[in-house]
Order: C-alpha cells, then sequence, then structure tokens
C-alpha cells in the first residue's frame, strides 16, 4: 500500500474546512490534490477524529500482515498435501 504525503492531522484540517463550508474544489486546488482525492477522503474519514484515523490505519496495516501469514501457511499447506501425496 502506498503511503500518503499526507498525515492523519492533516487530512483531517483538509476535511474540516470543507465542512466549515470551504468548496471542495477549492479546498482540493488549495492543497494539492485532486477532487477525487479529496472525495475518497471525506468518504473514507468524514466524521474521524485524529485518533480514529490512526487507529483504522494500524488495523488496515496489521490486517494486510495477517492476510500474507494465512496466504503462506495455505501455500505451504498444499506443498504438504503435494508431498505427501506423492510418497504413498
Amino acid at each position: 500500500m502506498r503511503k500518503s504525503k499526507f498525515s492523519e492531522s492533516q487530512i483531517a484540517g483538509i476535511l474540516k474546512k470543507a465542512e466549515a463550508g470551504m468548496a471542495a474544489a477549492e479546498v482540493a486546488r488549495k492543497h494539492g490534490i485532486s477532487a477525487a482525492t479529496f472525495y475518497q477522503w471525506r468518504s473514507k474519514y468524514g466524521g474521524m477524529s485524529v485518533s480514529d484515523m490512526q487507529r483504522l490505519r494500524e488495523l488496515e496495516q496489521e490486517n494486510a500482515r495477517l492476510k500474507r501469514m494465512v496466504a503462506n501457511q495455505s501455500l505451504e499447506l498444499e506443498l504438504m498435501k503435494e508431498v505427501v501425496a506423492k510418497k504413498w
């Protein structure tokens, strides 16, 4: 997963400016992001605090690590089944 050049606190600040009444296109242009990025952030982080955003990122990283572990274990299991099937 690609790391964002914006921290959670920066993203929260950008979203709060839009909530305060600035137009989404203006906020995006001012901060050098695309309108699509702004709307993705709003759908993903809308209404969250900075600590919630950090916790979400940590959970996503942990989930990715666990998925890799499961994939590796299933590959090992398939290899073991092939070895056992050929041996007998």
